[in-house]
């Protein structure tokens, strides 16, 4: 008797460890099979302000090329980005700001809507990673701290596979 109880009680337990185990793999399955796509168009030129009182300004710049910093900015973002989070679409300006040793010490996204700051603290991230160092803007053959505002458009579609 005893037997036979300790066997229908392993026998009840497998079945119903056995059904947890396909629901969590269902989950996981989904998880998986969901994909976004994103595209995403950053816009020329980068916009700078010229100081008051300033009669020979020059904005900063990128060593290797404005281009170069955008396919540089795409890649990474294409990489870093966690798009299965969210759904971007519209324009949105990120603004950077350039100490006078051209280290980009800031970074802010606008505009604020439902749930932004995860990607722009992803964007922040993305940014970051990109080591090399900006030639700071200059007045009167001094450097000096500036922002660079950049515009991106976002378009993403989310699918089930």
């Amino acid at each position: 008797m005893k037997t036979l109880a300790l066997f229908l009680s392993l026998f009840v337990g497998n079945f119903v460890f056995a059904q947890y185990d396909i629901e969590d793999q269902e989950e996981t399955m989904l998880l998986e099979n969901n994909k976004t796509i994103l595209k995403i168009k950053i816009e020329e030129p980068f916009l700078q302000v010229a100081l008051k009182n300033c009669d020979d300004f020059k904005a900063a710049s990128y060593p290797d090329g404005i281009n170069n910093y955008k396919e540089t900015l795409r890649r990474y973002m294409y990489n870093y980005l966690n798009s299965d989070f969210y759904v971007l679409n519209g324009d949105f300006v990120f603004t950077l700001s350039v100490d006078q040793s051209g280290k980009v010490t800031n970074i802010e996204g606008s505009p604020k809507v439902n749930n932004s700051q995860v990607f722009f603290d992803d964007m922040k991230y993305v940014v970051r990673r990109i080591k090399k160092n900006w030639i700071p803007a200059n007045c009167n053959g001094n450097p000096i701290a500036s922002e660079v505002k950049i515009k991106m458009n976002f378009s993403s579609i989310a699918t089930d596979l």
